[in-house]
């Protein structure tokens, strides 16, 4: 047996156990398999409507050093790609006089080495790489997320 036969039996039993896990996992306890749907597999439900986007125009606290902004406005229909980027039709270093809007923060217009640019770098152009609006939604799943301000406060 050749190597390059030698590899493509190791690729496929790899890709092969996600598939064997979930099987052993529902086949050994099917009726504790937990979803978020709360329903048979089999049944059809009415999927939930879709929250609204907050609207607010509120900047909101950040739970940790360096986290991205939430998009506190709806961008239905912003387009960004390789030709255009609405959000930079406000957020631009040379357009916030105009609109009022934050600019882009300075670390948009590094490059890898750390140098600045006069543009938003090809690294920072995607801005829902990182930045998302936010909907008045109930949790799915519970959560206890504590800020780093509550970490750093909270006696030892």
């Amino acid at each position: 047996m050749n190597i390059s036969a030698v590899r493509k039996i190791l690729l496929r039993s790899l890709l092969l156990l996600p598939v064997v896990a979930v099987t052993a996992l529902w086949a050994a306890n099917p009726d504790e398999l937990a979803t978020l749907r709360k329903s048979d597999i089999a049944v059809d439900t009415e999927p939930q409507r879709m929250p609204e986007v907050e609207n607010k125009d509120v900047k909101r606290t950040r739970n940790y050093p360096m986290q991205p902004p939430t998009i506190p406005h709806k961008i239905d229909n912003y387009t960004v790609n390789l030709n255009a980027n609405k959000c930079l039709s406000c957020h631009d270093r040379t357009l916030t006089e105009q609109s009022q809007a934050p600019m882009v923060s300075v670390t948009h217009f590094m490059n890898r080495d750390g140098n600045f640019l006069a543009q938003v770098s090809p690294r920072r152009y995607f801005c829902n790489q990182c930045h998302v609006t936010q909907v008045d939604a109930k949790p799915l799943v519970d959560n206890d997320f504590q800020d780093v301000d509550s970490l750093l406060t909270k006696p030892e």
